[in-house]
């Protein structure tokens, strides 16, 4: 069996812990889960999930980072990403300098397409090449704009700071993500792009799913409808409004409150049958397979393991599907099978995420977590696990 290492969640939540001067009784009752629950955690007996880890950040005051312990450097420079960063974290500082006359500049054309090049990328989960590509563009379109500024143009520069976020997401730097989408909200200013605007909120929502603040995540995801006309009924309006939809639902489940997340489904069911597969507008995925997804995150979120398998089971997904999405799914069925005790299965569904989507999973803290799961779950760890382990880094 692997040996784990003392670097893990449960760890930094014991350590922020003693500097908040909280017993361990003291914050279970600040969180839904119990007492058993958070020394099973803290002694590494029991994988921190995404939402418990959110839940004590929440109730210890911290960026949930701090607990995870992203970004993961060492693997990042294993992997020769970390060197990527510095740029994109450069290029997304140009936004107020004005023309720089000495960036020489692609055809406007070219860079529109490179912007849905870069999100291609990361739905293929190539993001060593969206990374690397990504300050380039952002700096001749930025120069661009200010020399001769488009809608075009900035809903250009808006795509691109939105792969930005992406990337950086992914990799587990937030703060910088962060500021990506303040960069996104800047250039839909500009650009006058209502859906655009709405984007952005949907992705300042998924900031507080991921920070355990759903009231906040909540009233982002309304203020995005308020951006869309309802009397638009585009294409491009209906899948954004269907993908506030399901950003909703999954923050209803974590925030406890089943009906608002089946409301929000059910809306989501209702655009998308009008629209039907429109996985690449905005490149938000949006269609029915990912609804269906997204229905079983529900069930995830709210603890209800054996419905969010049984839908695990029913769902096909289709060959047209994002890898990253497909990712992800896999990731999230892999800690649904842990959670009832399916080890071999879950570790199957993790190779699957890996095989699929090497950088995505790896740098997931939720595949991290699962596999410290069934780390404590098996006696006797398979050659198989043992190698996913020393991948992650444990």
């Amino acid at each position: 069996m692997p040996r784990l290492d003392d670097d893990h969640t449960g760890n930094r939540i014991r350590e922020q812990r003693k500097l908040a001067r909280l017993t361990q009784r003291e914050l279970a009752a600040r969180i839904p889960y119990s007492y058993s629950w958070l020394t099973q955690v803290e002694c590494g007996a029991r994988p921190a999930s995404v939402d418990f880890t959110a839940a004590v950040a929440r109730a210890l005051r911290i960026d949930v980072t701090v607990l995870t312990g992203q970004p993961y450097v060492t693997q990042l420079q294993e992997d020769r990403l970390a060197e990527l960063i510095r740029p994109i974290r450069e290029s997304l500082d140009l936004y107020d300098l004005g023309d720089d006359p000495d960036v020489i500049t692609r055809p406007a054309s070219d860079l529109v397409t490179a912007t849905e090049e870069l999100c291609a990328h990361v739905r293929a989960t190539h993001l060593h090449a969206a990374a690397a590509a990504l300050p380039d563009v952002i700096a001749e379109l930025t120069a661009l704009c200010w020399r001769a500024p488009t809608t075009e143009l900035w809903q250009a520069l808006g795509s691109a700071y939105r792969t930005a976020h992406d990337v950086t997401v992914k990799l587990g730097y937030f703060d910088l993500a962060s500021v990506a989408l303040d960069r996104l909200g800047w250039a839909s200013e500009r650009a006058s792009d209502p859906c655009l605007a709405a984007v952005r909120q949907y992705f300042r929502g998924l900031v507080y799913f991921r920070e355990g603040e759903y009231t906040i995540g909540l009233r982002l995801i309304r203020s995005g409808h308020g951006f869309l006309d309802p009397a638009d009924e585009s294409r491009e309006s209906l899948t954004v409004a269907g993908q506030l939809h399901l950003g909703g639902s999954v923050l209803a489940a974590r925030a406890d409150d089943p009906s608002t997340a089946a409301s929000h489904i059910a809306q989501a069911r209702d655009y998308v049958g009008r629209v039907g597969d429109a996985s690449t507008v905005h490149w938000l995925n949006f269609s029915p397979a990912n609804v269906d997804l997204h229905e079983m995150s529900v069930a995830m979120e709210m603890r209800q393991y054996e419905e969010a398998m049984r839908q695990a089971k029913a769902i096909k997904l289709p060959a047209s599907m994002a890898t990253s999405r497909r990712a992800h799914f896999f990731i999230d069925r892999a800690r649904v099978e842990m959670e009832l005790g399916r080890a071999d299965a879950s570790l199957k569904s993790l190779w699957a995420a890996r095989r699929a989507a090497p950088e995505q999973t790896r740098y997931h803290p939720g595949a991290r977590e699962t596999v410290r799961g069934l780390v404590h779950l098996s006696r006797r760890a398979p050659e198989s696990l043992g190698s996913m382990a020393a991948w992650v880094g444990m």
